[in-house]
């Protein structure tokens, strides 16, 4: 049996790839809805759970360097998620806020440094992945949202490991998809955060790295509302990562390819501040095929007239995330 091989599809397949559209307007008036239809978010506002503004409040704690609350929501009827609301010590209102996304981990209890048997204990996480508690250090409040299929919202409830493969084939049957439910999640989710009067409705971020950056990736072409973007070691070309080699199931999308490439979904970000972060060494998420992909993220920016409020940031290792070197970057996007 031959493998169909990804990387042997031409790139010129994609009909909404950059260059065929003759100005950045045309390219998302028609990229846009195409990228929905393809996620399976076509019919996003008639799923979402009238609910999903009054979040149920399980508990309120002070950490020391944040007080953070977990809320419950219910995104659509009868599926529910959880996150951690982190506001940093000393901060005031209103607070600028990143929404912070786990990958293919056992949770979002990782953001906040604990370990997910009693939310407490502490992690000692590595690789910067405590995305609040590094939020918190640079006077960010954090919404800590659970992924479906990971950490609480796994079908393994015994080790809260990712249980991504059958309920990501599954959505397929019915026109949905994995990547498109966690952009659904997070937009209920910031539906919730606009009727908030604490928060600064000039700043609304959103981070992650591996499985949570590629949710940062597609949110940030599919939603408008986000405004500074930072996915790590999720951005490379589709062919070169996803195609290349064995990945999750709810990491692919059907026909992603005849839309186009990682440029082409990512460009739909602009003119908005966007950091990309990856790592010299990351095996899965190539650095080669990254940069390729963002020299034409480049040029979809200088078109959308913002070539300035981008940035790609190296780090040295391999897959994980690189705090020092993303935030860096972005209080140079927001200085400018």
């Amino acid at each position: 049996m031959k493998l169909n091989d990804a990387m042997s599809v031409p790139e010129s397949i994609g009909e909404f790839a950059f260059e065929n559209f003759d100005s950045f307007d045309s390219y998302v008036h028609a990229a846009r809805p195409a990228l929905l239809k393809l996620l399976g978010l076509a019919d996003m506002a008639a799923r979402k759970s009238p609910n999903r503004f009054t979040p149920e409040s399980l508990w309120t704690r002070d950490f020391g360097w944040a007080t953070i609350e977990k809320l419950r929501f219910e995104y659509e009827p009868g599926e529910f998620g959880c996150g951690y609301f982190c506001i940093p010590a000393g901060a005031e209102p209103p607070y600028r806020l990143f929404i912070c996304l786990q990958g293919h981990s056992t949770g979002m209890h990782t953001s906040i440094d604990v370990r997910w048997e009693d939310e407490q204990t502490p992690l000692g996480t590595t690789g910067d992945r405590d995305f609040a508690v590094q939020c918190a250090k640079r006077g960010f409040a954090a919404l800590c949202l659970e992924q479906r299929y990971f950490g609480e919202r796994s079908m393994n409830t015994e080790d809260h490991k990712p249980g991504c493969q059958l309920p990501a084939l599954q959505n397929l049957l019915v026109g949905r998809t994995a990547i498109g439910d966690r952009v659904f999640d997070l937009d209920c989710a910031i539906d919730y955060l606009k009727r908030r009067d604490d928060l600064d409705p000039e700043f609304l971020g959103v981070t992650g790295n591996s499985g949570g950056g590629t949710t940062t990736i597609f949110a940030g072409a599919a939603l408008t509302r986000p405004t500074h973007l930072m996915p790590s070691c999720a951005f490379s070309s589709f062919r070169g990562s996803i195609g290349a080699m064995k990945h999750c199931a709810c990491n692919y999308i059907p026909n992603l390819l005849h839309f186009g490439e990682a440029a082409d979904v990512l460009g739909l970000a602009a003119p908005r501040e966007l950091v990309v972060i990856s790592g010299a060494e990351d095996k899965i998420f190539p650095l080669g095929e990254a940069k390729r992909q963002f020299e034409r993220l480049e040029r979809i920016y200088a078109a959308a007239g913002a070539p300035e409020k981008l940035r790609h940031v190296v780090g040295p290792e391999g897959h994980r995330y690189y705090a020092e070197a993303g935030f860096a970057a972005l209080a140079e996007l927001m200085e400018e």
